[in-house]
This record gives C-alpha cells, structure tokens and sequence, in this order.
C-alpha cells in the first residue's frame, strides 16, 4: 500500500471515555469511543472505503483534533472548525450534516432531524444513519434525543451522552 494511504490515528482520553481519533489526508475520519464492540468493525469498514491502513501515529489533524476536544472539555470551545471527512452512503451524509446545524446546547429529536433532511417518513432510516457516525463530537449526534425529552442510545454510552449534554448546559430532564 502507498504511503499516502494511511489513516493516522491518536488515543484521546476525554473525560467520559477513550476516543480513537483518526485522519485521512489532510481531514478528520475518525473520532469513535473506543470501548465500543463495533469499533474493530468500524475500523475495517473505514480501511476499505479509503483503502487505506489505520496507523498508530498522530498527524497534525488528529493533533489538532485533540487541542479542540480539551478547549471543548474546559467549556472553551462551543464549536469545531476542522475538515471532516464523511465515510458513508450520501443519505448518511445528509443525516451528519444535519446534525452540524445543531448549536451547542441545544437538542433535537429524530423527527426533527427526518424533517431537516425531508424525509419526514424516514425516522428510523434517521436513527440508524445517526448510529452509524464515526466522528463523534465533532458531528454532534449526542445532541439528537427520542420523543419528549427522553435520553436515548449513544454509541459512547448514555453515561457519556448525558455528560456531553449536562457540559453543554442542556436543559433537559434525564
């Protein structure tokens, strides 16, 4: 494989759990909780559709991936302003930027997110897509709750999600 096919990875402990970060070229990739049972699966998914390898180096995008996350854990940074690299069909693309209209703070429902990208009708389709996001944080998925207010899944975790929300001043009722 050349060597501009690599996907340079980097351990990040945030406060509520291990994140692997992970870039391709000059954009960020990768940014999954790590205690995850999919993450190998993730990881194998990601090296085929870049065909690429995951390395353990850093680069200078998972580098500054990190100093962004520590800005954002310190409550210095309500929002990310790296190049994101999205690894997925084009409807999941649609879901993920969607969820990059989401403000810091705020939270959103899964319909409300079907009738952002309109499809009203496709709120699991929705659900899924949201699921299937490997940058986490930076593309805001824990922002999305189910119907009247209710926590609901999290790839890191409900624990993790309901840190995030709480440092992000959400006002729910959990």
């Amino acid at each position: 494989m050349k060597r501009d096919n690599i996907i340079h990875t980097l351990l990040y402990s945030s406060p509520c759990g291990k994140l692997l970060l992970g870039s391709f070229g000059s954009r960020l990739c990768l940014c999954d909780w790590i205690s995850t049972s999919q993450q190998k699966l993730t990881e194998k998914k990601l090296e085929c559709f870049l065909q690429a390898c995951i390395e353990e180096s850093p680069s200078e995008i998972t580098i500054a991936a990190a100093k962004q996350l520590d800005e954002y854990f310190a409550r210095k940074r309500q929002s990310f302003d790296l190049p994101l690299l999205f690894v997925g069909t084009d409807f999941q693309k649609d879901v993920w930027n969607a969820l990059l209209k989401i403000s810091f703070g705020k939270t959103e429902s899964y319909g409300w997110l079907a009738d952002k990208i309109d499809r009203p009708k496709a709120v699991r389709a929705v659900g899924t897509a949201d699921g299937a996001n490997r940058i986490s944080i930076f593309i805001p998925c824990h922002r999305i709750i189910g119907s009247g207010g209710k926590l609901v899944g999290y790839r890191g975790g409900l624990p993790a999600k309901r840190y995030l929300l709480e440092l992000e001043g959400s006002q729910l009722k959990f």
